[in-house]
C-alpha cells in the first residue's frame, strides 16, 4: 500500500498510526499541497489528502473509509468485535476526526484572544471524551483500538505544544491526559510521522506571525519578532 501524504495532516496521520499500529507495510509520497500535480487532482476527488493506494492499485479517499479499509484487510481487528461498540467507537472517531482542523486553526491563532476563543472549542470536544474514558489506559481498555488511533493526532499535537510553548490544551481533563501519556507511550505518534515532522510542524504553527510561535520565543527566553506573513501560511494543514 501507498499513502499520499502531506507532512503536518492529522488525517494523514490518523491512516499511517493504524498501518503503525497493525505492522502493515506501506510507503509513502508525500505531495505540496500550495502546488498540487495534476496526476493528484485526478485521483484525489476534493483535492485532499490522504489517499491510499492499495496493493493492487486501486485509490482510496477520505480517512474514515481508509482506516476501515485497511482494518478490514488487515488482522487482527483493532475494532471492538460487538456490533453495537464498534458503532459507537466509529461515533468516538469520527468526532476526533471533525476537530482535527478546530485544533488546526486554533495553532494557528494570531493573538492571545484568539487562541482562547478557538481552544474552546477544542476543548469542547476534549470534555466529551474525557466523560466517555474509563480506567483502562486505552479508551476500548487494555488494547489499543480505534478510537485511541482517530485521537493521536491530536494528542500527538497537544504533547508538542505544551513542550514548545507550556501552553496546554488539556488542562481540566484528567482522564485524557493519562491516556495522552498511554498513547504516545506506544511509539506510534513519532513511527507514523516524517523524520522532520516536528520541524516542519513548528515551522508552520509556531512561526512568527502565531501567538503560539511569541510563546514559544517567550518560553526559549529570546524576544519576540514580527514576522511577515508568507503566503504558505494562508494554507490549512490538509488542503
Amino acid at each position: 500500500m501507498k499513502v499520499i501524504s502531506f507532512k503536518i495532516c492529522p488525517f494523514v496521520q490518523r491512516v499511517t498510526a493504524l498501518l503503525e499500529a497493525k505492522d502493515a507495510p506501506y510507503d509513502v509520497e508525500y505531495v505540496d499541497l500550495n502546488d498540487k500535480p495534476d496526476w493528484f487532482l485526478k485521483i484525489s476527488p476534493h483535492g485532499q489528502v490522504p489517499i491510499l493506494r492499495t496493493d493492487d492499485g486501486r485509490m482510496v479517499f477520505e480517512s474514515d473509509a481508509i482506516v476501515e479499509y485497511i482494518d478490514e484487510v488487515t488482522r487482527p481487528s483493532l475494532h471492538a468485535s460487538d456490533p453495537v461498540e464498534k458503532a459507537r467507537d466509529r461515533a468516538w472517531a469520527h468526532l476526533a476526526s471533525k476537530t482535527y482542523l478546530v485544533q488546526c486553526g486554533a495553532q494557528r491563532s494570531p493573538d492571545a484572544v484568539t487562541l482562547v476563543e478557538r481552544t474552546r472549542r477544542l476543548a469542547a470536544a476534549f470534555g466529551k471524551i474525557e466523560q466517555r474514558l474509563g480506567d483502562g489506559p486505552f479508551a476500548g481498555g487494555d488494547s489499543i483500538g480505534m478510537v485511541d488511533i482517530a485521537w493521536l493526532p491530536m494528542l500527538h499535537r497537544a504533547a508538542i505544544i505544551e513542550a514548545r510553548t507550556g501552553y496546554d490544551v488539556l488542562e481540566g481533563f484528567p482522564r485524557v491526559k493519562v491516556w495522552q501519556e498511554a498513547v504516545l507511550e506506544t511509539g506510534l505518534a513519532e513511527k507514523s510521522v516524517s523524520d522532520d515532522f516536528d520541524e516542519v510542524f513548528a515551522k508552520f504553527y509556531l512561526a512568527g506571525s502565531t501567538y503560539l510561535g511569541q510563546l514559544t520565543r517567550e518560553k526559549s527566553g529570546l524576544e519576540c519578532e514580527s514576522v511577515v506573513r508568507s503566503a504558505a501560511d494562508d494554507r490549512t494543514c490538509c488542503q
